[in-house]
């Protein structure tokens, strides 16, 4: 079955009838995913592909041929034209398989993020989807402070990431994250930075480190949306963003990076 291009809206799939449009409706997602689309032209697709499948296997999703034969009817409906932020989606109950259309809102190159550490509120940190109303409702916390995010903290404090992007920071020339044994979600674009880190010889470590102990350090957060953004100011707090010297070229590398979605 060849898919139109859907431009916006909501669609539910079907094995027998694609992609179909429909109502939009509330409730706790169990997995989603999403990623920028310009100009037909993304950047990781094949990890996001991976990511939402495996996640639907955790939560007895569709069988495998049914998950991917609905991949496939997605990617061909995306446009190749434009700006967007497509979401796929497991839905709970029924558990279908559904499409969000959205257009993309206006990208960042910088970040305004609140400088007091939020306790980690998720019930399934690592997994996309089941949370995310959660987060919203930080960030709109944040937004009173004058951010645009927040970053969520362990317990005793330790950073794990943002509320809708991974973390990262540089120490001198190390480049520094949070460990994966703590519960942060296994972000797309970090992962195509670590790798490219190791490719020019960049040390990468996994370091404990609190919001305060970032503080005069270049910090970036990092998603499938924005790509990389750097800490330009820390809301309510004394905390110093320093300058983004490494920024601009990594974010001209992610850029170069993007490839065309596949062809119908």
């Amino acid at each position: 079955m060849t898919q139109s291009v859907i431009m916006e809206g909501l669609s539910v799939w079907s094995p027998d009838h694609g992609l179909t449009p429909a109502e939009a409706s509330e409730g706790r997602l169990l997995v989603a995913d999403s990623w920028l689309v310009r100009d037909g032209r993304v950047r990781g697709l094949d990890r996001h592909q991976e990511r939402f499948l495996r996640s639907c296997g955790e939560v007895g999703g569709p069988r495998l041929h049914q998950l991917l034969k609905f991949w496939s009817h997605m990617t061909d409906a995306l446009p190749r034209t434009g700006e967007w932020f497509p979401r796929v989606e497991l839905a709970p109950g029924s558990k279908e398989l559904r499409l969000l259309m959205r257009q993309a809102p206006p990208l960042g190159t910088g970040v305004r993020v609140w400088a007091t550490g939020q306790s980690d509120p998720r019930i399934v940190p690592r997994r996309k989807g089941p949370d995310l109303d959660t987060l919203s409702t930080l960030r709109g916390r944040a937004s009173q402070e004058g951010a645009e995010e927040t970053v969520l903290v362990t317990p005793s404090g330790v950073v794990l990431e943002a509320a809708t992007a991974s973390v990262l920071w540089w120490e001198d020339d190390i480049l520094c994250l949070p460990s994966p044994q703590l519960p942060v979600l296994p972000g797309v674009t970090l992962g195509l930075i670590q790798e490219r880190a190791l490719h020019v010889g960049i040390r990468v470590a996994h370091r404990e480190r609190t919001v305060t102990e970032l503080d005069g350090r270049e910090v970036w957060l990092v998603n499938s949306l924005h790509g990389i953004r750097p800490v330009t100011a820390w809301m309510g707090g004394l905390l110093r963003a320093a300058p983004a010297e490494r920024a601009p070229e990594w974010r001209t590398w992610l850029e170069d990076i993007m490839q065309p979605l596949p062809e119908k």
